[in-house]
C-alpha cells in the first residue's frame, strides 16, 4: 500500500515538473497582468446621461426622487470605487471615484436645504427626523473601507453602507410625503434659498479651479487636473438633475414668476459642463497656442450656470 502511494507521488511530481510548472507560472503571470486592466475596463463607468431620472413617477418630491436614484445607481449598480483597496481594480479608477464623490457632495448639500428649509414649515416646525439622519450620513467620507488599521483595528461602517442608509431614509421621507405625512414647502422663498446655496457651492468649486489653474501648469502631465475636473463634473451633473427635479416640484412658482426661459439657459450651461469628456484633462496655459486648458473651459461654463442661477434668484426676490 505504501509503495503504491509513493509511486503515485513520484508520478505527480514528474507530471507537473518542467514544462507544466512553467506553463502554470506563465498562466498565473498573465492572469495577474490582465487582472487590473481588464477589471478596470469592466468596472469603469462615468454615467453623465442628462436624461437620467427615477424609473417610477412619484407623488413626493421629484428632486428627492432623483437624489435617491443617483445614490442607488452610483453605489449599488455601478459600485462605489472611492474606497477600493489596492488589490481591487477600482483602486486605480480615480476619474470614476471623483465623479461619484462630486455627485454625493451635491446631494449632501441639497439634503441640508431639505432639513433647514424645504422640509420644515417656515422654519418654525421641528426638524424631520428622517431628513436629519440623511444629512449626517451623506457627510461620511467616501474613502472609508470596512477595515482601516491606521484608524482602528476593528471593522467600521463603509462609505457604501452609510450612503445606502441615507438613500433608505430619503425613500421613507418621500413615501411619507406622498401620503401627506411629511412637509415639503413649495414656496418661492424656499426655492430662492435653495438656489442660493447651490450657487454658493458652485462658487466654491469655481474658486478651486481658479486656484488650481493659477498655481501652476502641468499641461498634459498634470495628474491632479483630472481629479478636480471629474469631481466638479460629478457635482454639476447631480445639480443639473436635482434642479430639474426642483423645477417640477416648484412648477407653479416657475410659471408665475416667468423664469422658464432663464431656467432653460441655466440647464444648457450645466449640459455644457456635463458634455465635456476629454481623453486627457490638460492644465496648459490658458492662452496656450496648441493645447487648451480643460479646467478653464469647465470653469467658464460653471460661472455661466452660476450667473444664471443668480438671475433666477434676483427675479424671485422681487
Amino acid at each position: 500500500m505504501w509503495e503504491t502511494i509513493k509511486d503515485i507521488g513520484y508520478w505527480l511530481k514528474d507530471s507537473i515538473s518542467g514544462k507544466a510548472l512553467k506553463r502554470i507560472a506563465i498562466g498565473f503571470g498573465v492572469l495577474l497582468l490582465l487582472y487590473y486592466p481588464v477589471g478596470m475596463l469592466m468596472i469603469h463607468t462615468v454615467n453623465d446621461n442628462p436624461d437620467f431620472g427615477p424609473q417610477n413617477s412619484t407623488n413626493g418630491s421629484n428632486a428627492v426622487a432623483v437624489s435617491i436614484a443617483l445614490i442607488e445607481r452610483e453605489v449599488e449598480q455601478n459600485g462605489w470605487v472611492s474606497n477600493d483597496p489596492f488589490f481591487k481594480p477600482g483602486y486605480f479608477l480615480d476619474n470614476m471615484a471623483n465623479f461619484q464623490t462630486g455627485i454625493i457632495s451635491a446631494i449632501a448639500r441639497f439634503s441640508y436645504e431639505l432639513v433647514d428649509q424645504l422640509g420644515r414649515t417656515r422654519g418654525s416646525s421641528s426638524v424631520d427626523p428622517d431628513l436629519q439622519e440623511v444629512s449626517g450620513l451623506l457627510q461620511y467620507s467616501g474613502d472609508i473601507w470596512w477595515w482601516n488599521p491606521s484608524t482602528s483595528l476593528m471593522p467600521v461602517s463603509t462609505s457604501e453602507q452609510q450612503y445606502i442608509k441615507a438613500m433608505n431614509q430619503l425613500i421613507v421621507y418621500n413615501e411619507r410625503l406622498a401620503r401627506g405625512n411629511a412637509v415639503f414647502e413649495k414656496r418661492a422663498d424656499n426655492l430662492l434659498a435653495t438656489l442660493d446655496r447651490i450657487s454658493l457651492d458652485l462658487g466654491t468649486s469655481s474658486a478651486s479651479i481658479d486656484v488650481y489653474v493659477n498655481d501652476g501648469f502641468g499641461c498634459m502631465f498634470d495628474f491632479g487636473a483630472d481629479d478636480l475636473f471629474f469631481n466638479v463634473k460629478g457635482q454639476a451633473y447631480a445639480y443639473r438633475l436635482i434642479l430639474q427635479g426642483l423645477r417640477k416640484d416648484f412648477e407653479e412658482v416657475v410659471a408665475n414668476r416667468d423664469i422658464a426661459t432663464i431656467w432653460d439657459e441655466m440647464e444648457a450651461s450645466f449640459n455644457s459642463i456635463i458634455a465635456m469628456d476629454p481623453l486627457i484633462v490638460s492644465n496648459c496655459e490658458v492662452d496656450g497656442f496648441m493645447f487648451q486648458n480643460h479646467l478653464a473651459s469647465q470653469g467658464f461654463y460653471l460661472l455661466r450656470a452660476r450667473t444664471q442661477l443668480k438671475e433666477i434668484t434676483n427675479i424671485l426676490l422681487k
